[in-house]
């Protein structure tokens, strides 16, 4: 009896063992992964879906040049197997919380995007993201705004995961290509749309140099920024105030549009002065869930729709 119960702990042992054996690399949660905006996450969430475990640092709303991360924040980066920013300098106030906290993988998602000199730095020349154009700045940041960059982002996230978990590879794959039609139709869409402006009102004024992209890829031409740069914590001098005035008034420029994550006291009065409307979209974060824009698809159907109805 003795002898029976010793061959039987030892043959509940061996497949114990075996199953432990054929175990993916991740299992239970999954791969622990922090995004940093709204947007990178809502773009991860399509890739990864169920079989990752994932932590979004901006909150509905912030402003991705300003933020500034907390102690849970800092403790999420020090545990996740993957951290994926957009990079090009987007997340600035990040930077050294990341040089000092990451364990696991870094990835950019904007890897690889034919990147804009900003529109507050002519002096820049175009270039290529990567880590030297980075370390320099001067590159416009704003990649999302052009769904085509997006199918890039989609890409390297979906790259990044199957190399971090080589068995669920095939499923991240299938749906970044479920992803990346989706976006194809959005393009489709926005093209449809920006069709019924005619080309001389397709003139933009924002808050801050954040359209560079939509406006180089569906034909539009940035004619004037409240703030010369890629970042909202730059500030306007009288000067630029009045060139900005000059340009709305010559170009017959209905409406200022303006971040829903941007103070907009200066915008309204530029818009007074002018006698222009403002019209508020979203830049740099998606809506709070249920709201106008809660993904990154909606985000952009909304502020296209915006735009093109404001120009008519």
């Amino acid at each position: 009896m003795i002898f029976r119960k010793i061959l039987l702990i030892i043959l509940m042992t061996s497949l114990l063992l075996a199953a432990c054996d054929d175990a993916p690399a991740f299992t239970g949660e999954g791969l622990k992964v922090v995004a940093s905006t709204t947007i990178v996450g809502d773009v991860v969430t399509q890739v990864g879906g169920e079989l990752i475990d994932l932590t979004v640092l901006f909150s509905p709303g912030t402003d991705p040049h300003t933020f500034e991360p907390r102690p849970q924040d800092i403790a999420a980066i020090s545990d996740a197997d993957m951290v994926i920013i957009h990079g090009l300098d987007l997340e600035e106030t990040l930077e050294s919380t990341l040089d000092a906290n990451v364990n696991g993988v870094l990835i950019h998602a904007a890897e690889g995007i034919d990147v804009l000199a900003s529109a507050g730095d002519d002096h820049q020349e175009e270039g290529h993201a990567g880590e030297e154009e980075q370390a320099h700045g001067g590159n416009d940041p704003h990649t999302w705004t052009n769904p085509n960059n997006v199918i890039i982002w989609t890409g390297n996230i979906a790259t990044a995961l199957s190399k971090a978990d080589p068995a669920s590879a095939a499923m991240y794959q299938a749906n970044a290509d479920a992803y990346i039609e989706e976006l194809r139709e959005l393009d489709t869409w926005i093209r449809t749309q920006v069709d019924f402006l005619p080309a001389e009102k397709r003139k933009l004024v924002t808050d801050h140099a954040s359209f560079g992209y939509f406006a180089e890829e569906y034909g539009f031409e940035q004619v004037g920024l409240v703030v010369a740069a890629s970042s909202t914590n730059a500030s306007p001098s009288a000067r630029e105030l009045a060139e900005l005035i000059d340009a709305i008034n010559k170009n017959d420029v209905p409406a200022i549009f303006v971040g829903t994550t941007v103070n907009p006291v200066l915008t309204e009065q530029v818009a007074q002065d002018t006698g222009v409307k403002v019209v508020f979209i979203f830049t740099g974060s998606l809506s709070e869930s249920g709201g106008e824009a809660e993904s990154y698809l909606e985000f952009m159907r909304y502020n296209v729709s915006a735009i093109v109805e404001a120009l008519k």
